[in-house]
């Protein structure tokens, strides 16, 4: 008996054995290739170091990379800057530009079942609980510092009702804002940034979308808190406090880069680590993204194109400059181009393209060897834009307006002119109309659901009291 419990027992121990050396194994081939894989995306070469008369970049270890001016667009460092990864967090920033241009900091983000159920084990999360409130204000610290995933999904379904919809209308009002920032590889499904294969972006994308958040103070003073406290809610009594999770923000951390002023991690296993930083040294504004990099590498990887990008580019005023042919005026202040260190500006070419004819608003695109280096908002002069009027009959500009083709109503004015300008103001009076009454049921419809969750908030406390009353009585 007891020989064959001992019999029983070996061969246990052997099985374990096996087991743990065929995952020890695994474990090491797992690690062998991704070390292989790391290597790899390290030796190719940045796009930007092809550009002829362009400084050298650094290697880095992301399989996607970008460096751009947060202000003119000039991109100054890119490694494929257009392939499509997955975002992980880092999604959150375009989540929080949404929110922040829908809705106000003391907009009320409830927490439903829906928000709260699809957590898994391992998710990040601040532990909110179905039926909390908290202000839009307290929900951004806790998505962007503690980059809580059902934090994310409250302020996509509570902003999506602010917006006449819901969850669903978020997510589709984040795809269509990032079409209009001039996005062009990215598709978003959720609002967190959790794996899904629909759900991607680019290196050039976020740098876009990390430039329109850095505008709003409000964001940039989240991004660069290092804690915050939640106070206590409509259902939890005591607080929440958490830390900023970007390293180079932490003075005491290694990975500390002083010019550092905000950003956002990100990391899922299909993903891998993801990161969006955003820099100023007094001069030039910069944001740096890196996708599809190793761990702490991301660090490595930003600091160097920090210092590469600090280090030799200039801030060249437009306003210093010839204005290229076309351009009466820059309508935007303190126009420029970021150009290499000793670049003549001689070397730069301009490309407009006309906005809106009837007012002659315009932008200018400049390049250098190709690569875009700044843009600006621009008046036009009434020659181009005649010039580029391919159609007689559309308006042009002229000293005294607008002119077109037309019977003339006698008093020097053309009689389809001025029916433009009375179908014109009908139309826009009709439009106010539309806007005012808009206007009216969303405050309207913010006020009844505010009336909603307090109700709901009184409902639940009002049967905790007879449920607890119940007990004391029995």
């Amino acid at each position: 008996m007891k020989a064959g419990i001992k019999r029983i027992t070996s061969a246990i121990l052997m099985m374990a054995l096996i087991l743990t050396l065929a995952g020890t194994a695994s474990a090491d081939e797992e690690a062998d290739e991704r070390e292989a894989e790391r290597t790899a995306s390290y030796d190719i070469t940045p796009d930007t170091n092809s550009i002829e008369g362009w400084p050298q970049g650094p290697q880095v270890y992301g399989s996607s990379a970008i460096v751009m001016d947060m202000k003119s667009g000039a991109v100054l460092y890119a490694k494929k800057p257009d392939e499509q990864h997955y975002p992980a967090s880092i999604t959150k920033l375009m989540t929080a530009l949404v929110a922040l241009e829908n809705a106000e900091l003391d907009d009320e983000v409830y927490f439903s079942e829906d928000s709260i159920s699809f957590l898994e084990y391992g998710d990040a999360q601040i532990g909110m609980r179905p039926g909390e409130i908290l202000s839009l204000n307290d929900a951004l610290y806790g998505m962007l510092l503690a980059s809580a995933n059902e934090v994310s999904y409250a302020i996509a379904e509570s902003v999506g009702t602010l917006m006449g919809g819901g969850f669903d209308t978020f997510i589709r009002k984040m795809n269509d804002r990032a079409a209009e920032i001039g996005c062009t590889g990215s598709h978003w499904v959720n609002a967190n940034g959790l794996h899904d294969d629909g759900h991607y972006t680019t290196a050039h994308d976020m740098a876009v979308i990390a430039s329109e958040v850095y505008q709003f103070e409000e964001l940039r003073t989240v991004m660069q808190t290092l804690q915050y406290t939640i106070g206590a809610t409509n259902l939890v009594g005591e607080t929440r406090t958490f830390q900023q999770n970007h390293k180079m923000l932490w003075p005491e951390n290694a990975n500390y880069y002083e010019y550092c002023t905000g950003g956002k991690t990100g990391y899922t296993d299909q993903a891998r680590t993801t990161l969006v930083t955003m820099a100023d040294d007094g001069n030039l504004q910069l944001a740096a993204v890196v996708l599809r990099d190793y761990g702490n590498d991301a660090y490595i990887d930003t600091k160097a194109m920090f210092d590469y990008a600090f280090a030799n580019f200039t801030k060249v005023p437009l306003t210093k400059e010839a204005k290229p042919e076309g351009i009466r005026s820059y309508t935007e202040e303190s126009p420029y181009v970021v150009l290499p260190s000793g670049a003549d500006f001689s070397s730069v070419r301009a490309e407009i393209a006309v906005t809106d004819k009837t007012t002659a608003a315009g932008t200018v695109t400049y390049t250098y060897q190709g690569q875009k280096v700044g843009a600006a908002a621009v008046e036009l002069t009434e020659e181009y834009v005649k010039a580029g009027i391919a159609d007689s009959a559309a308006p042009e500009i002229t000293e005294g307006g607008t002119k077109a083709d037309g019977k003339d109503s006698g008093d020097g004015f053309p009689m389809i002119a001025k029916a433009a300008i009375g179908i014109t103001a009908g139309l826009l009076l009709l439009t106010v109309i539309l806007y005012a009454r808009y206007e009216f049921a969303k405050h309207r419809r913010r006020r009844l659901m505010r009336a909603k969750r307090r109700r709901q908030v009184h409902s639940t406390r009002g049967r905790r009291v007879q449920r607890e009353h119940r007990r004391e009585m029995e």
